[in-house]
């Protein structure tokens, strides 16, 4: 199945450090980040994960969850836990799956298709592709989709910049220019005429162009 931004992000069950789930279910009123890994204790993930763990607190605070994945069994999760922990401060403090059979990675198109079998014997290199970022809303729809090469690490604070932008566009009938951070001007939507914009913004606003429209950030 090819997904989109806006496809439904895929329903599965699952056995993770936290016991099994539906994901939806896991998922609820919350948003959702789930990112996947090519194998445990491979180097660049474990700074990820132990990075992950640090940001978590401001995950909560923007009512978003965070999963995440690796072809191993769980059982090899909670050793890889401990590296994580004594290498990177903190040790993962949200859930990981475990992919044995691959089937969360194909589903979200995270193998080629014609990758078989599971996850024993595999290497890294064989999971190359298992390196990707989605985030998904209380709507069950995907709003982001990232993809890394296995040598580059992921940049999460970046992830938590898009999350902000997302949920604003979500609140709001705008979207984020360039580089945009939490509290920067925002640029007010297209599908706002100029005689509703009056209404939702009655300061005023600027406009270099007709089309581009800048605002404070709404609250």
């Amino acid at each position: 199945m090819s997904l989109r931004i806006n496809s439904e992000a895929p329903n599965f069950t699952a056995e993770t450090t936290e016991g099994r789930i539906n994901f939806h279910d896991w998922i609820g009123d919350s948003w959702a980040i789930l990112f996947s890994h090519p194998k445990d204790f491979t180097p660049v993930c474990t700074t990820e994960l132990g990075y992950m763990a640090k940001l978590k607190p401001e995950f909560d605070a923007r009512n978003t969850k965070i999963i995440g994945l690796s072809v191993d069994p769980v059982a090899n999760h909670a050793r890889w836990a401990q590296d994580i922990g004594e290498t990177q401060g903190v040790a993962p403090n949200y859930p990981m799956i475990g992919d044995t059979d691959l089937h969360v990675s194909q589903l979200y198109n995270m193998l080629p298709e014609q990758i078989e079998g599971g996850s024993e014997g595999r290497t890294a290199a064989d999971n190359a592709t298992v390196r990707t970022v989605f985030i998904i809303g209380p709507d069950k729809r995907i709003k982001l989709m990232l993809s890394y090469p296995m040598t580059t690490g992921r940049n999460f604070d970046e992830i938590l910049r898009v999350l902000d932008s997302i949920q604003l566009t979500a609140r709001h009938r705008v979207a984020t220019p360039v580089n945009w951070k939490s509290g920067d001007k925002v640029i007010i939507a297209g599908s706002v005429s100029d005689d509703e914009a009056k209404t939702l913004y009655p300061d005023g606003w600027e406009a270099p162009r007709p089309y581009l429209r800048i605002v404070p950030e709404p609250r």
